[in-house]
């Protein structure tokens, strides 16, 4: 594997891999790396997504004095992992090897901390995680468009002088099953060994696709009004766009097929013009899809996270989403629990206008500016 092409890069941002990172091969863009002792900034990309995403903030963090590191996650792009196969072993990419992936990083470019970690989608939980978990690392912790769901509230307490009542199953998606038209969550689906190649070889060509996904999911697709739910029932969940809550026959491609934007909305897309996309379809067509869709899937080393039982995250923490963003919504009383329970230095929520899911691409002038002013407070520049 070599570096990403220079010249779909902005001048100042460079491509390199890093080896032996907890045994793998990372893929790193950074900006601010020629002044040496700068303090560091971690940008951790969703799904699906690369460290390519961050392309239009990092050089503006990069000028305020910071040396900017977006890696691709493991199972992504240019890292290790993207050869994983639906039937393989799960626990490379539960979350404490994910970040133990990011405190080798973080340690292999010469730093003992960095001033934030900032997740979006897929990477706020993770980045959630990082504070949470090495809060003398991880400084501070921007979460962006997912929020956070945090350790579980406490271990099984005073079981042995009292019976444990016990929780009944959700059965929220035999209910969406039920609807008319029958409907299925898309993380669900996204655990199924189907959904890589639905998407990495979808009917109307991979591009495309992720043309029609990311329209869908962005303040272009005129539908997208958010409005919080009032609780994780079929009937409030079938509020939400095919590309959250699908129909039960389709896959993802065909869910976002039918929104494809026109030649001439394409063309007006400054936010993600075709050659930028090309280097998301590159990128897929090369690895496919199965790397990113491991992460939303239970794996065998999930209950060691209980070894977190109560934590809160206790580092300066920031949620910023796009207020056409559904994702900010789409689990019911998910960032209430941020705000409050999670959180014991929360700064507050930003909600970007003229942005969906992808707000930091969407919009990058904005979102850059509250990365620094964030920043400027909780960190010594």
């Amino acid at each position: 594997m070599t570096p990403l092409d220079a010249d779909v890069l902005a001048a100042g941002i460079r491509s390199r891999l890093i080896h032996e990172v907890n045994g793998i091969t990372m893929h790193i863009l950074e900006a601010g790396y020629e002044t040496p002792g700068r303090q560091a900034v971690l940008l951790l990309h969703g799904f699906p997504e690369l460290a390519f995403s961050w392309r239009k903030v990092m050089l503006p963090l990069a000028a305020a004095g910071y040396h900017v590191i977006a890696p691709d996650v493991r199972g992504y792009g240019r890292s290790s992992g993207t050869d994983v196969k639906h039937q393989d072993d799960l626990r490379p990419f539960g979350t404490l090897n994910k970040i133990h992936d990011m405190l080798a990083l973080v340690s292999a470019l010469g730093y003992h901390s960095v001033a934030a970690v900032i997740g979006h989608d897929q990477g706020s939980p993770l980045a959630g995680w990082c504070a949470l978990a090495r809060p003398d690392v991880f400084h501070s912790v921007v979460m962006m468009s997912s929020p956070f769901r945090g350790a579980v509230e406490a271990l099984p307490f005073n079981t042995a002088n009292v019976a444990a009542v016990p929780t009944p199953p959700s059965r929220i998606h035999d209910e969406l099953a039920q609807l008319a038209p029958p409907r299925k969550y898309y993380m669900r689906y996204y655990t199924t060994p189907e959904a890589n190649e639905n998407m990495w070889h979808a009917k109307q060509g991979l591009h495309a696709f992720l043309r029609a996904y990311y329209h869908m999911k962005s303040a272009d697709w005129t539908a997208n009004q958010p409005f919080p739910l009032k609780g994780l029932t079929a009937s409030e969940w079938e509020k939400l766009p095919r590309y959250y809550v699908m129909d039960l026959a389709l896959g993802m491609a065909e869910s976002v097929a039918p929104e494809m934007p026109s030649d001439q909305s394409i063309a007006a897309c400054k936010w993600l013009t075709e050659r930028e996309l090309s280097v998301y379809s590159d990128e897929y067509r090369r690895t496919g899809f199965q790397g990113g869709l491991q992460g939303y899937r239970a794996n065998p080393s999930d209950p060691d996270l209980q070894i977190f039982a109560g934590r809160t995250i206790d580092v300066p923490s920031l949620f910023i989403g796009g207020k056409q963003d559904w994702g900010v919504y789409q689990t019911p009383g998910g960032l209430e629990r941020v705000q409050g329970a999670l959180t014991t230095q929360f700064q507050g929520t930003i909600l970007v206008d003229g942005a969906g899911h992808w707000v930091q691409q969407e919009q990058p002038e904005i979102v850059s500016q509250i990365f620094i002013d964030f920043l400027k407070k909780n960190s010594s520049i």
